[in-house]
């Protein structure tokens, strides 16, 4: 009878004996020595100084421009890990289309790796092309559930709730406006695809912020990075939108805000089919983003980590490889992810390589008086910028 007890009461007597920790209690349990602090090493401030750029442009012994960005260019595929292995060829599905005042909007599924397809959105201006052509890249904002959609309204094929969010998404970010639908009106041909994570490439089990880090490690595990993935992805859509008899392959830009901005200057660094690009709130140094001194650390996070590659590149070195190219960079002098002394650094540093080239004329650098955020009249700067440069 006693034996009886003791194993229906066991699991009671022992949580008696040792007391749960709550989370709250387990979040306040601190030891007197600690190794990180901030979601930082302490020792952080060295590892800076460790930092010496030795492929960046003026650093690296590479004296010929054109032979040191395929240099730099595969140093940072290097540090991307294996690619997705590409498709037998780029087939794509129409799964629905619809008419807009004044272009053809289209969803499709196309396959852009031998692993997945990707659910894309094509807009396509009415009369006769071939039309330049804008790859929208969307942003990251701690907010998965939607992803082209952030750039492109909606189609009527969608659920509402994707619809609506779509809506609130544009208000919040990007006062209002469909930043690919205003460039589609004013005569491109716009594609937008959603990057791995967001979207309906997202997690079964719904859109998580704190299970991406988890994700992105666990694929590491495979020898493949996430961020990585997204930035293949982006070239191969890109490959892709040259491909469509509608579009004229050599007068080819992207843009976007926030982590769409860091696609923005990362695809265009790394591929010659993009002409112009235009990067809206997304530019610093690591000096400034991963120190204590200035009390912030990158929140994106393995959105956009490719493993070592700070031992190599700083952030404008990866982005000056697309000198002699078009490019537009606007920050905000508001902007709390990026603090304004970093912006000009970085800016100060891309303007040197395009000078080095001879092209000081096709850099330009903007921080506005502005927040986090593409307004429209920062649209409208993109769209005067593609009209100039494509």
């Amino acid at each position: 009878m006693i034996a009886l007890l003791l194993i229906l009461f066991a699991p009671a007597l022992f949580s008696y004996l040792v007391p749960r920790t709550s989370h709250l209690e387990a979040n306040a349990q601190k030891r007197a020595k600690y190794e990180f602090q901030r979601n930082l090493p302490v020792y952080a401030d060295s590892l800076l100084k460790d930092l010496t750029y030795p492929m960046a442009w003026g650093n690296s012994p590479i004296t010929d421009f054109d032979e040191w960005r395929q240099a730099a260019r595969q140093k940072v595929f290097d540090c991307m890990l294996t690619p997705p292995p590409a498709p037998s060829k780029p087939l794509f599905t129409l799964l629905a289309e619809e008419q807009r005042d004044g272009y053809r909007a289209l969803k499709i599924e196309i396959r852009l790796s031998r692993y997945y397809t990707v659910p894309a959105y094509v807009l396509i201006p009415d009369g006769k092309g071939p039309f330049p052509a804008v790859n929208a890249l969307h942003d990251h904002g701690a907010h998965l559930f939607i992803g082209k959609e952030k750039m492109i309204r909606p189609l009527a094929c969608e659920d509402t709730t994707v619809i609506n969010d779509a809506d609130k998404w544009a208000a919040q970010l990007y006062e209002g406006q469909f930043v690919g639908d205003y460039l589609a009106k004013n005569g491109y041909v716009v594609f937008s695809a959603d990057a791995p994570m967001w979207g309906e490439r997202g997690q079964k089990e719904g859109p998580r912020r704190d299970r991406y880090d988890m994700i992105a490690g666990n694929m590491m595990m495979y020898g493949i990075d996430l961020s990585a993935y997204m930035t293949y992805d982006d070239i191969a859509g890109t490959e892709f939108l040259a491909s469509l008899p509608e579009v004229n392959a050599s007068r080819i830009g992207c843009m976007g805000c926030s982590m769409g901005a860091y696609r923005a200057w990362m695809l265009s660094a790394l591929s010659d089919r993009i002409k112009a690009g235009a990067a809206i709130c997304w530019m610093t140094t690591t000096a400034d983003q991963m120190s204590f001194k200035y009390d912030r650390t990158e929140n994106g996070g393995f959105a956009n980590c490719f493993p070592g590659l700070r031992r190599w590149l700083d952030y404008p070195h990866v982005a000056s490889m697309a000198c002699p190219k078009a490019m537009l960079f606007i920050n905000g002098s508001q902007d709390k992810l990026f603090r304004e002394d970093g912006v000009r650094d970085a800016f100060a540093t891309m303007h040197d390589v395009w000078h080095s080239q001879g092209a000081d004329s096709m850099l330009e650098t903007e921080l506005w008086d502005m927040p986090h955020s593409c307004p429209l009249r920062a649209q409208q700067r993109v769209l005067e910028f593609f009209k100039k440069r494509l």
